[in-house]
C-alpha cells in the first residue's frame, strides 16, 4: 500500500490519454477506512489499525499519518507520536468481505483484473472504451462507484504500463486519480528519486547513492554493464528497462494466493525454544488448514523471527515435494528455527510461511513415505471438527496446555 505522493512530485501530466490503458487501483488506507465505514464516530479521528502497544502498525488514517505514522511502525512508537490516536486490533474477515465488494466493481468493469492484494488492483480497459470511455473517464467513475456503493476511499494511477501506473495511484492519494500520458513516461520517471523504482530497496538506493546516483535520470544514464558490477545483472537488465519506461508486463487476471501466512506477537518477549516451538507447531496447523480448505499446496516454508530490538530476519526452505500436511510444514520450520541463534532480549514476533503454492489437483499430490495415508486423515478430521465446533476443541497433543495446580 503506497503512503501517498512525495513531496516535490509533480501530480499533474496533462495530456491525451490514448493509449494509457493500464489503471492501477489502489484503495486509501484501507484497514483504517474499514473501520471508519462501519463506525461513522471514527471520521476524522487518527485511527491506527495494528493491535496491542507490542505490534505493529498495519493501516494508519491519514489524520494519523500526518503526524508521522506509517504501517510497519512499531505501535508503541506510533502512540508516542499520536498519543489521542484510536487503536484497533483488525478485523481480517471484515476487510476481506469489504475488498471482495471493491473487485466486484472492477470485474463489471473489464474482466482483466489482476488483483495483487487485498486492497490494490491492476485493469487493462482497452476492451471498456468503447462502452465506458477513455481510460480517464473509467478511472474516476471507478473511483466514484467505490466510493458510492463500498463506502471507501481509492486512488487510481492511469499509464501504459504497470509499473507507472502504480506510481500514479500512490502519489494520486487521498482520492485522486493521476494520469501519465504515454509522451510523458520517461520525463515523469526521471523526475523520480531512485527509490521509487520497483526492486529498488533501502540497501540497492544507498549503494546506488554511493556511486552518486539519486534520481531516475541519473540510473538511466549508467551504462547497464557498470550497474550489474553493482547490482547485479538480473536486476540491472530490469533497472535499465523500468527506467526508460519499457515494462511488457501483461494485466494477468486472477486472485490466485501468492503465500499463506500467521504470525503472532508476544505479550511478552519469550525466550525459552520449546515455547517458541510449540508457537510454530500451531501456526504451521493454522497455514495447513487454509492450504487444505483454498485447495492449495505449498513448495516452500518461511520462518520469520522478530527480536526484542526489533531486528527481524526471515529463514526459508524449498521442500523436497508439495504438501498441506502441517506435520511436514512443521518439520521444515521446526528446524529452521533450530538455526536461529536467539537474542538475550528473547522473541517479540513470530511467523510461519507457506508459498510457492500450486493447485492441489494440478499438482497430483500424494502422500509420501513420511506423511502417510493416516497423517492426512488426522488432519483432515481436525478440519472438520474445527469447521463445526471451533478451533478449540481438537489440537495436537503437543499443543495441549498442563493446567495450573
Amino acid at each position: 500500500m503506497s503512503r501517498g505522493p512525495r513531496a516535490g512530485v509533480r501530480r499533474e501530466w496533462g495530456g491525451d490519454d490514448a493509449g494509457t490503458n493500464v489503471l492501477h487501483v489502489d484503495m486509501d488506507a484501507f484497514f483504517a477506512s474499514v473501520e471508519v465505514l462501519d463506525d461513522p464516530s471514527l471520521a476524522g479521528r487518527p485511527v491506527i489499525v495494528g493491535g496491542s502497544e507490542r505490534g505493529v502498525v498495519a493501516s494508519a488514517s491519514y489524520e494519523a499519518r500526518a503526524v508521522g505514522v506509517h504501517s510497519a511502525m512499531p505501535t508503541a512508537q506510533a502512540l508516542r507520536l499520536c498519543p489521542d490516536a484510536v487503536v484497533i486490533a483488525g478485523r481480517h474477515g471484515r476487510y476481506r468481505e469489504v475488498s471482495r465488494q471493491v473487485v466486484a466493481v472492477l470485474d463489471s468493469i473489464t474482466p482483466l483484473v489482476e488483483q495483487v492484494s487485498i486492497d490494490e488492483a491492476f485493469l487493462d480497459v482497452a476492451g471498456s472504451i468503447r462502452r465506458l470511455g477513455p481510460p480517464m473517464t473509467i478511472a474516476h467513475a471507478i473511483r466514484r462507484r467505490i466510493r458510492e456503493e463500498v463506502g471507501v476511499p481509492s486512488s487510481v494511477g492511469v499509464a501504459g504500463t504497470k509499473h507507472v501506473a502504480k506510481l500514479c495511484s500512490g502519489f494520486a492519494k487521498p482520492e485522486g486519480v493521476m494520469l501519465v500520458p504515454l509522451s510523458q513516461t520517461v520525463p515523469f520517471l526521471h523526475s523520480l528519486p531512485v527509490g521509487a523504482l520497483w526492486g529498488v530497496g533501502e540497501r540497492t538506493r544507498e549503494l546506488l547513492a554511493s556511486k552518486g546516483v539519486r534520481d531516475v535520470a541519473q540510473l538511466a544514464d549508467v551504462p547497464e554493464a557498470s550497474l550489474a558490477r553493482w547490482v547485479g545483472p538480473a536486476l540491472a537488465a530490469r533497472l535499465h528497462e523500468l527506467a526508460w519506461g519499457r515494462d511488457d508486463r501483461a494485466v494477468s487476471p486472477g486472485r490466485v494466493e501468492k503465500s499463506i501466512s500467521t504470525e503472532q506477537t508476544f505479550a511478552r518477549d519469550i525466550t525459552e525454544r520449546d515455547e517458541l516451538d510449540r508457537v510454530v507447531l500451531r501456526q504451521s496447523h493454522e497455514c495447513a488448514t487454509r492450504l487444505r480448505a483454498a485447495g492449495l499446496e505449498c513448495t516452500r516454508v518461511t520462518l520469520k523471527v522478530r527480536h526484542s530490538d526489533f531486528t527481524t530476519l526471515t529463514r526459508s526452505r524449498t521442500l523436497g515435494a508439495p504438501t498441506f500436511l502441517a506435520a511436514e510444514i512443521a518439520a521444515a520450520a521446526r528446524d529452521l528455527l533450530g538455526q536461529v541463534a536467539l537474542r538475550r532480549g528473547g522473541v517479540r514476533l513470530l511467523g510461519v510461511r507457506t508459498d510457492g503454492l500450486l493447485d492441489q489437483e494440478a499438482a497430483g499430490w500424494q502422500a509420501t513415505l513420511d506423511a502417510s495415508d493416516s497423517q492426512l486423515a488426522a488432519e483432515r478430521a481436525m478440519d472438520e471438527v474445527h469447521r463445526k465446533f471451533g478451533r478449540a476443541t481438537i489440537t495436537p497433543a503437543s499443543l495441549l496446555e498442563v493446567p495450573e495446580e
